[in-house]
C-alpha cells in the first residue's frame, strides 16, 4: 500500500480560509486518530506542493539501528490491543499494585521505558543529546503530578529551576522546559481561582482585587456552568499562597528567559484551567516582550471555546505587545470532561465528534501560521495526526516561513508518532520530543493518563507500524541480498 505524502490543492486551500474563518458550534474528540477522514490524503501527481514524504522508509529512518525499529513495533503492536491496555492500566490505578516493586519494575520495563527519558534529569539530558545529534530537539517534563500545599508546591518549583539549569548546560536550542501550574500552587486554590474567573466573566462587574492583569482566559462559549454560584472570596491567606505561586513562576519564567529558552506550560482540565491561564499570560506579559517566545500557554482543541478564546488571546497579545507564545495540542481529558459534564447534566465542553475536534486543530493551526508570517506569535504544533502535519507544513511552505524560524515548532511525545517527527525534521523543519522523566512512582499517572485518553492513539498507531515494518522487511531483503552476493 502506497503511503500518502501529497496534499492536494482543494483541501490546502480549506487550510488556508481556515485562518480567518469561524468553525460552526459543533466540536470533539480526542487526539486519537492518525488520519482525517473528511481530507484523507491522496498521492496525487499534479500536487504543487510536496509537505512531507514518507514513500522512502530508508531515508526517514535513516540512522535508526534496526533493534530500536524491532523494539518500538513491538511496543506499538502491543498497545494496539485494547483489552491488554485495559488490564495494564486498571492494575496500576491499584495502589497496592503501583506502590509494589512488582509494579513498579513492570511498568518501568514496559510503557515507562517506551515513554520516559529515564529518572533523572541527567537522563533525560542524555536522551536530549541524543535526539540533537539526529537533527531533532527535546522538551523537558520533569514528572510530577498536582501539589497540595506550599511546600510541596516549593519542592516542584525547584525541580523546574534545575530542569531549567539542565536545558541551559544542552547545546543551544536543543532543549524546552514543560511545567504544570498544577506542581506551583496548591489544586484547591487554582479550582477557587477558577471558579472567581468564570463568576467574573458572567458578571463583569465583579471586582478580584488580587488579579495583575486583564489579558482574556474565558470567552462567553467557555463552559461557565461549572461555577453555578457566586465563590467566596479569597482568604487573605489564599491571596498570600496565591501571590507566593505567582512568585513561583515568574522566577521560572526569568530563568528560562536568561538563557532563552522556551518555556511550555502544560494545559489541565477545564474545572482548574481557567486559572492556569491567568498564570500562562502573566508570565508572558513579564517574559514575552520585544517579540520574544519564551512562555508558551496551551490551546486544546478539542475544546468548543478553543478557537474564540485562541482570536481573543491574538487581540489582547497585539494591545500588549507581547509575543503571543502557544502550544497547540487536541487534548487528553476527554473522559474526565465528559463524565463531569453528564454527571452536571450538561453539554460536554468537548466537541461533539472527532472529525471537529481535527476541524478546529487545523482551523488554530492556520490561524497561527497566519500570525507567524506577520512576527507576532510563536506556535509549537503537537499533533500525532499525520494530516495536520502535513497540511501545516505545506501552508508555512505557502506563507514562506523559514523553516528556521524559531516561531514554528513542531512535537510529538516520546515513542509516539515517530514518523511523522523524522519526516518532519527531513522536511527541515524544527522538531522536538516531548520527554518525561522522574521516578517511576511519580510517572504512573502520565502514562495512566496517556493510556486512557489516548487510547484510540494508541491503537491507532497503524500508520508508524506500517512505515516500521516496511522498512524492516527492506533492510531484511537487503540484508539477504547482500549476503547471497557475497
Amino acid at each position: 500500500m502506497a503511503i500518502a505524502s501529497r496534499i492536494p490543492k482543494r483541501v490546502l486551500s480549506s487550510f488556508a480560509a481556515a485562518a480567518s474563518a469561524k468553525l460552526p458550534e459543533a466540536a470533539a474528540g480526542s487526539e486519537a486518530a492518525e488520519v482525517v477522514p473528511s481530507v484523507q490524503v491522496q498521492v496525487q501527481a499534479q500536487a504543487q506542493r510536496q509537505a512531507l514524504e514518507f514513500e522512502d522508509t530508508e531515508r526517514l529512518f535513516a540512522g535508526e539501528r534496526s533493534t530500536s525499529l524491532v523494539r518500538t513495533l513491538a511496543v506499538l503492536q502491543a498497545l494496539s490491543v485494547g483489552p491488554l491496555v485495559d488490564a495494564a492500566t486498571a492494575a496500576l490505578r491499584v495502589p497496592a499494585v503501583a506502590g509494589s516493586a512488582l509494579g513498579r519494575a513492570a511498568a518501568k520495563a514496559t510503557a515507562y521505558q517506551h515513554f520516559c527519558a529515564g529518572e533523572t534529569a541527567e537522563e533525560a539530558a542524555e536522551a536530549v543529546r541524543r535526539l540533537w545529534r539526529g537533527g531533532m530537539g527535546g522538551i523537558l517534563d520533569y514528572g510530577i503530578e498536582d501539589a497540595e500545599d506550599g511546600p510541596a508546591c516549593d519542592r516542584n518549583a525547584a525541580g523546574f529551576l534545575a530542569a531549567v539549569d539542565v536545558a541551559a548546560a544542552l547545546p543551544p536550542g536543543s532543549a524546552s522546559v514543560c511545567i504544570k501550574i498544577t506542581a506551583l500552587c496548591p489544586i484547591a486554590l487554582l479550582q477557587k481561582v477558577s471558579d472567581l474567573l468564570r463568576w467574573q466573566q458572567k458578571q463583569p462587574s465583579l471586582h478580584l482585587a488580587w488579579k495583575v492583569h486583564g489579558f482574556p482566559v474565558l470567552s462567553d462559549s467557555s463552559p461557565l456552568y461549572l461555577t453555578a454560584s457566586e465563590p467566596q472570596a479569597l482568604t487573605a491567606e489564599e491571596e498570600r499562597e496565591l501571590d507566593m505561586a505567582h512568585g513561583r513562576l515568574l522566577a521560572i519564567g526569568e530563568r528560562c528567559a536568561e538563557y532563552d529558552i522556551p518555556l511550555l506550560v502544560d494545559a489541565e482540565y477545564a474545572a482548574v484551567q481557567p486559572a492556569i491561564d491567568y498564570f500562562t499570560f502573566a508570565g508572558a506579559l513579564s517574559c514575552n516582550g520585544g517579540g520574544r517566545p519564551i512562555v508558551h500557554g496551551t490551546i486544546q482543541a478539542y475544546l468548543r471555546d478553543a478557537r474564540d478564546r485562541l482570536e481573543a488571546m491574538a487581540r489582547a497579545a497585539e494591545g500588549e505587545r507581547v509575543c503571543l507564545a502557544l502550544k497547540l495540542v487536541r487534548g487528553a481529558y476527554l473522559a474526565r470532561e465528559t463524565r463531569l459534564a453528564a454527571s452536571l447534566g450538561v453539554p460536554s465542553p468537548i466537541h461533539r465528534s472527532l472529525q471537529d475536534t481535527h476541524d478546529c486543530y487545523n482551523s488554530c493551526a492556520a490561524f497561527l501560521l497566519d500570525r507567524v508570517r506577520r512576527g507576532s506569535a510563536a506556535v509549537m504544533l503537537a499533533t500525532h495526526n499525520v494530516t495536520s502535519g502535513q497540511l501545516a507544513a505545506a501552508r508555512a511552505q505557502e506563507l514562506g516561513i523559514a523553516k528556521a524560524d524559531r516561531g514554528l515548532q513542531f512535537a510529538q511525545l516520546m515513542g509516539m508518532a515517530d514518523g511523522l517527527s523524522l519526516g518532519l525534521r527531513n522536511a527541515g523543519f524544527q522538531v522536538s520530543k516531548y520527554l518525561p522523566y522522574g521516578p517511576v512512582e511519580n510517572i504512573i499517572p502520565y502514562l495512566i493518563r496517556r493510556a486512557e485518553e489516548n487510547r484510540g492513539l494508541l491503537s491507532a498507531s497503524s500508520f508508524d507500524r506500517q512505515l516500521l515494518r516496511k522498512e524492516l522487511v527492506r533492510r531484511f531483503k537487503a540484508a539477504v541480498m547482500g549476503a547471497s552476493v557475497s
